[in-house]
């Protein structure tokens, strides 16, 4: 299977083709045609295994495809290190070369005036570790209401960080109708339960 088998859009093929990828991986090949068709859908996978690009793909896709009708932020990326939202806010950058993306990263350790800059403009994509998220929440600086995809990355590591309980509450923020991706490398009781309740 190639890329171009998967019926991405031409700008991130173009993209991907400059950095020298032409096949998926196992974790691409199986995901991406299931979140492009809208599915929820659980991914088991490793670190080193492909995994960011098995959701940042579909999740630009969406982007290039599906017409914006407001402002607001689009896609939420769950988190639970600075380290992980890095890769993941470069992976954006690099598969989304040839589009217009607006990504803000919400991190801790991180300045807040840099985030609010970032928040102070049209936002396509969230990247955020779960407790910063919670506060520019709760400062009211962010309105999740339009979020169409949100994705829970390394969510058994989420899980040991102790982030479950906030997670839960800003699933609660966010439209039913949304699409809802979630990877962890593991599959303890709590991830699964975390899954049934908040995934189709």
């Amino acid at each position: 299977m190639t890329f171009e088998q998967l019926n991405l859009d031409p700008k991130i093929l173009k993209a991907l083709e400059l950095c020298g990828y032409t096949k998926p991986t196992d974790i691409q090949a199986k995901a991406i045609p299931a979140i492009l068709e809208g599915h929820d859908i659980v991914g088991s996978a490793q670190t080193g295994t492909g995994k960011t690009a098995a959701f940042v793909l579909p999740a630009l896709h969406r982007l290039a495809t599906v017409k914006k009708t407001g402002n607001t932020p689009r896609i939420l990326i769950l988190t639970p290190t600075r380290e992980l939202a890095t890769q993941i806010t470069e992976g954006v950058g690099k598969y989304g070369k040839f589009m217009r993306c607006n990504i803000a990263s919400l991190v801790g350790g991180m300045p807040y005036r840099q985030q609010l800059r970032s928040l102070s403009r049209p936002v396509d994509i969230i990247v955020a570790t779960p407790g910063r998220l919670m506060d520019h929440m709760s400062n009211g600086r962010l309105d999740l209401a339009d979020i169409e995809m949100l994705i829970l990355d390394e969510a058994d590591r989420m899980l040991d960080m102790g982030f479950i309980p906030d997670i839960e509450k800003i699933i609660g923020y966010l439209p039913m109708s949304r699409q809802t991706l979630l990877f962890s490398a593991t599959m303890p009781d709590e991830i699964k339960r975390l899954s049934e309740k908040f995934l189709s």
